[in-house]
């Protein structure tokens, strides 16, 4: 179960809609989102409707603007409640179709070249759990949620490029 409510305005302002579950469209509700608080759950907010464009994860706490939750403008188009999960595993590859190398984790990684020495990550695969994958280490830049499933090319996850930096799990604790 998750609470998410979206404010207008800056520092939890204005008027506000509040959301329980997924929600493919905020834009009849919000005309901009200024602040967010967080109750219970992690969520993915994207920037366009139906779960389009840019991706912020946000755990439970305040975001009393947008660039607390590193969002590059005061839109949001569509939220998705992650599922908890018990336990998380990921396959990540160095190649495309899961050739190469391969690296598998269990935890949070804050450098993933650090950790693995891989160039770059082409494909992945995720075995529990759910994870929001960064473009740059130590959790910074484009982000991605990344489900139970399968992803043959970076493509798959949304990315342009095969750039990862840093993963970590989605959950309600570091």
């Amino acid at each position: 179960m998750g609470k998410i409510t979206f404010y207008e305005d800056r520092g939890f302002q204005g008027r506000h809609f509040e959301c329980s579950s997924d929600h493919p469209n905020l834009q009849p509700y919000l005309s901009r989102c200024g602040s967010i608080r967080v109750d219970s759950g992690c969520w993915m907010l994207y920037e366009r409707p139906n779960f389009q464009g840019p991706q912020y994860f946000l755990r439970r706490g305040d975001y009393p603007d947008h660039q607390q939750w590193m969002g590059l403008s005061d839109s949001v188009g569509s939220c998705r409640l992650i599922p908890h999960a018990g336990s998380h595993r990921i396959r990540l590859y160095e190649r495309e179709d899961y050739r190469g190398q391969m690296g598998e984790l269990t935890e949070d990684c804050s450098s993933l070249q650090d950790r693995f020495h891989f160039p770059q990550i082409h494909s992945c695969s995720v075995l529990e759990g759910c994870w929001v994958l960064y473009e740059m280490p130590s959790y910074r830049g484009r982000q991605y949620l990344l489900r139970p499933g399968d992803y043959r090319r970076y493509h798959d996850w949304g990315a342009m490029d095969a750039r990862v930096g840093s993963l970590r799990r989605a959950t309600d604790f570091y």
